[in-house]
């Protein structure tokens, strides 16, 4: 079980995160990388194919992909021009409801461990609102301007959401890791999130 010691929990509430080394098991990482592998390669660039899926799985890519015909509209359809480059490659995520309709990550979604994490954490009825499976693809992706989550997720009271983000591969400076300010929770001034000098971007 995951629950967290009395040290744990007060660094999260000064902080507003907390790292967990070995959170998941290297066969749990590997089994989600495995079946979004899967879930890539039954796209087929088929845009019926994620645009029928509503709410369930979505396909969200990176700019640039797409030949010059781009996205055009008609008939109530929305068609996507041919990939410039490996269809696995343009991908910019996938979601928002793996955790509820495809069983691998549903499991990990749901399961004791997170159950309990979260439990130590104060949440007594916690609803899982959206799931995602970012990708970091070389050479490619937007810059993320710096956030907080509850401008996306609102609620009354705010900050009433969590996030559970999990690495399935090692994130390093190199390859573009999660960056957190400390403290940063307990404001709801935005302009507190100063965009990264050049020299930070370029890490």
């Amino acid at each position: 079980m995951a629950c967290l010691s009395p040290s744990q929990l007060k660094k999260f509430q000064e902080d507003g995160f907390l790292l967990l080394e070995g959170f998941l098991t290297a066969d749990e990482c590997v089994a989600m990388q495995q079946r979004i592998g899967e879930i890539v390669a039954e796209m087929d660039g088929n845009t019926d194919y994620f645009l029928s899926s509503g709410d369930k799985v979505r396909f969200f890519f990176e700019k640039g992909v797409f030949d010059n015909k781009g996205l055009e509209w008609g008939s109530g359809d929305m068609r996507v021009g041919n990939f410039l480059v490996p269809p696995e490659k343009s991908i910019n995520k996938i979601g928002h409801a793996l955790h509820a309709h495809d069983p691998v990550f549903r499991s990990v979604t749901h399961s004791p461990k997170v159950q309990a994490l979260v439990r130590s954490l104060g949440l007594q009825l916690p609803v899982v609102v959206q799931s995602m499976y970012i990708f970091k693809q070389p050479h490619f992706g937007g810059e993320v301007s710096p956030h907080q989550d509850a401008t996306f997720l609102y609620t009354e009271p705010l900050g009433r959401v969590l996030g559970v983000w999990i690495a399935i591969e090692d994130a390093l400076l190199e390859n573009g890791c999660l960056w957190f300010i400390p403290g940063s929770h307990t404001s709801e001034d935005l302009s507190i999130l100063t965009q990264p000098t050049p020299m930070e971007r370029n890490i």
